[in-house]
């Protein structure tokens, strides 16, 4: 499978498997995790999305288990996580109201406890999960400097940032900004228009899509009219209709990293299917029309 690059070294695979329902699985013992993993390494997806908050702040200490329970797997596979929500959930059940904490103090321990809970040495990926109208972009940068020049993290980025508020932490920073994970998808297609991809596109990052299967919504009433389009196309090419609209994604210069997640593991076999898919220019416009509505001007 191919792989992006990031800034300072380093390199993610293309399609990354993201682990926000994996305590929602009904079987969440440390072997049928690692059966997810192996099914995502077979195909040369090799990274996991986590975040501090998945599974009610219990989703990385899931992942951690199988690695406990398998050595070695750890160091086949890069790690995604973040942090900065607290949410009156599990360990913060006490608190009043939803926030975001991008205090140092917040962020430092809220890495040491990812790492406790998934079992390593290091995270591959640290994102801000959500921009934080409270944010000292100065405190936050040197922060996420220091957790770079320690080890612990190894690359730092941003998760539904936009362009100020990327550009506002950048400032305070040494280490590049290495991907800013957005909602990308045939139905959530505005980052292709408002400037938030070409952004980017511009300065060579390659953005992350959460949700590039919106959430299931293309399955729906919703994603009728592009549904039919995208299964006439996974029909000619012997692949399903979700393969097609994460090939128009991967079609995209803008380098996109689509988050696969699914607890079902015949589909996590079937992921890949999207590296497969022949997309053309005038295919791509098709999706586009259907998603639109209309055709384009």
């Amino acid at each position: 499978m191919e792989r992006i690059e990031l800034a300072q070294g380093g390199s993610l695979s293309r399609l990354v498997y993201g682990m926000w329902r994996l305590g929602d699985d009904a079987d969440t013992a440390p072997a049928h995790v690692q059966a997810k993993v192996e099914a995502c390494l077979a195909q040369g997806l090799t990274t996991m999305d986590q975040a501090d908050i998945y599974g009610d702040y219990g989703a990385e200490e899931l992942l951690g288990a199988a690695f406990r329970a398998a050595p070695g797997l750890r160091d086949r596979v890069e790690l995604v996580t973040k942090c900065s929500i607290i949410a009156p959930i599990d360990k913060y059940a006490m608190k009043r109201v939803k926030y975001y904490d991008t205090s140092r103090t917040h962020i430092l321990a809220s890495v040491n406890t990812s790492l406790k809970m998934m079992c390593t040495d290091r995270i591959d990926l640290l994102l801000i999960h959500r921009p934080d109208p409270m944010m000292n972009h100065v405190e936050v940068g040197r922060t996420l400097d220091d957790l770079v020049t320690s080890g612990k993290v190894r690359h730092v980025g941003a998760s539904n940032f936009k362009l100020h508020d990327w550009s506002l932490l950048q400032s305070a920073m040494q280490t590049p900004l290495a991907t800013n994970q957005i909602e990308i998808s045939v139905l959530e297609h505005g980052a292709f228009t408002n400037g938030d991809i070409a952004w980017m596109q511009e300065r060579g990052v390659p953005p992350m899509a959460w949700s590039p299967l919106a959430g299931g919504r293309i399955f729906g009433a919703e994603g009728q009219a592009v549904m039919k389009v995208l299964a006439r196309i996974g029909t000619a090419q012997g692949v399903g209709a979700d393969a097609v609209a994460v090939a128009w994604l991967l079609a995209h210069p803008a380098r996109i990293m689509p988050i696969l997640g699914t607890n079902d593991l015949a589909r996590i076999g079937r992921i890949s299917d999207a590296v497969r898919v022949l997309m053309d220019r005038e295919t791509w416009f098709d999706i586009y029309t259907a998603a639109l509505g209309h055709e384009v001007p």
